[in-house]
């Protein structure tokens, strides 16, 4: 399909596990932590769903690029979603920066965010919803590639320290340089086979999550 249509077709599921989170948290009023909870419900939910459909295929080979799709690669991406990824992501990163500011009080909690001003429940909709319009236009142009979210923030917290008006932008930059490394070893590390990036990013972030997890047990016993 076109750029656009499979872009807005990821949209709309976005927004629909959007809405589902929204209703889960009583419209985000929960604390993060049950709408970290809510959200690997959500994935599991749509994650059964894809599931199904994939397997329930009567053909095969569509099939097969579904799930090979679904493990994230860059090589079927085209310039027209390079640059339509490129303009999300940035308009998302420049909503992120705008609540730099209110992001370094969560740090501290929602009641001192809420003493300080800062309409948490209103900021956390917002900046949920950017995420998902950015995650949905990446994801319908590379497919699913994990732990770069995960690892690539925590990795930039340890250079910069935790103020958001700076670990943001860099946060974007380490990542799309990850990406870049990623995407080279995927076509190189077996001759004559594109791995799917995701693989790569899985055996790469999984150790390094799991040490920082470590690090900070013994830091924060």
């Amino acid at each position: 399909g076109s750029v656009i249509g499979v872009s807005s077709g990821a949209f709309v599921g976005s927004c629909a596990a959007f809405a589902l989170i929204m209703v889960i948290t009583n419209g985000m009023s929960e604390s993060p932590s049950r709408i970290l909870l809510a959200g690997i419900a959500g994935t599991q939910l749509f994650n059964a769903m894809t599931a199904y459909v994939v397997s329930t295929s009567a053909n095969a080979e569509p099939s097969r690029s579904v799930m090979f799709w679904l493990l994230g690669s860059l090589s079927g991406v085209r310039w027209p979603d390079a640059l339509l990824a490129l303009a999300v992501t940035l308009a998302g990163l420049l909503v992120v920066l705008l609540f730099s500011r209110a992001l370094d009080t969560f740090t501290f909690g929602d009641e001192v965010s809420t003493t300080l001003g800062i309409p948490v429940t209103a900021v956390r909709i917002v900046l949920l919803l950017t995420c998902a319009i950015v995650t949905a236009t990446l994801v319908s142009a590379t497919g699913a590639v994990g732990f770069v979210g995960l690892v690539i923030p925590h990795v930039t917290r340890m250079l910069c320290g935790p103020g958001h008006r700076l670990s943001i932008p860099l946060t974007f930059l380490i990542g799309a340089h990850f990406m870049i490394l990623a995407d080279i070893v995927s076509r190189t590390l077996i001759v004559h086979q594109v791995l799917p990036i995701g693989v790569v990013t899985a055996l790469v972030g999984a150790p390094v999550f799991v040490a920082l997890l470590y690090q900070n047990r013994k830091e924060h016993p």
